[in-house]
C-alpha cells in the first residue's frame, strides 16, 4: 500500500520528486508516518528516481596569454547622462525544446533595456545583435559610450 502511494506521488510530480519530497508529501500531505529511509529504499527497489538539475558555473574560458582590457568603469555604475554607460549580460533559459539564450543591453542612466537578442546558441552573434539593436535605437555619439559586461563586473 505504501509503495502504491509513493508511485502515485512520484507520478503526480511527473517523475521529478525524489525521496525527500515524496517523504514530505507522505508525512505532511497525507499524514502517513513513515521513515525517510524506508521511502528511499522502496523507491530504489521500484526503480523510481527524482529528477535533479545541477547548475554549471561559468562558461567563459579565458586565454591566460591574452591581455586584460582596461576597466574604464571601476565599478562606478552611476552616470550623469544617457548613453554614457551601457551594461550587457546573457541569461540562459531552459525550455521544453532546449536552452534559449537572451543577451540584453541596458543603459545605466535610465536603467532601461535598449537592445536584446534571443537565440538557441551563445555565440558572438547573440551579443552583436543585441548591441546592434541598442545602437540603432539610441544612435550614441561616437567614442562617448562605454560598454561593460555586467556579469564580469558583479
Amino acid at each position: 500500500m505504501l509503495l502504491k502511494q509513493i508511485q502515485e506521488i512520484h507520478e503526480q510530480s511527473r517523475g521529478t520528486y525524489g525521496w525527500p519530497r515524496v517523504h514530505a508529501e507522505l508525512q505532511l500531505g497525507l499524514g502517513v508516518e513513515v521513515n525517510h529511509k524506508r521511502v528511499a529504499r522502496l523507491m530504489r527497489e521500484a526503480g523510481l528516481q527524482g529528477l535533479y538539475r545541477r547548475r554549471r558555473r561559468g562558461c567563459t574560458i579565458r586565454n591566460p596569454a591574452d591581455d586584460l582590457a582596461t576597466d574604464l568603469v571601476n565599478r562606478q555604475f552611476t552616470v550623469d547622462g544617457p548613453d554614457r554607460l551601457w551594461l550587457t549580460d546573457i541569461t540562459e533559459h531552459p525550455t521544453a525544446e532546449g536552452k534559449l539564450y537572451c543577451a540584453a543591453v541596458m543603459d545605466a542612466y535610465s536603467r532601461r533595456i535598449i537592445g536584446w537578442s534571443i537565440a538557441g546558441h551563445m555565440r558572438t552573434e547573440l551579443v552583436i545583435d543585441a548591441l546592434g539593436m541598442a545602437t540603432l535605437r539610441r544612435k550614441p555619439d561616437k567614442d562617448q559610450t562605454i560598454l561593460e559586461d555586467y556579469s564580469q563586473a558583479c
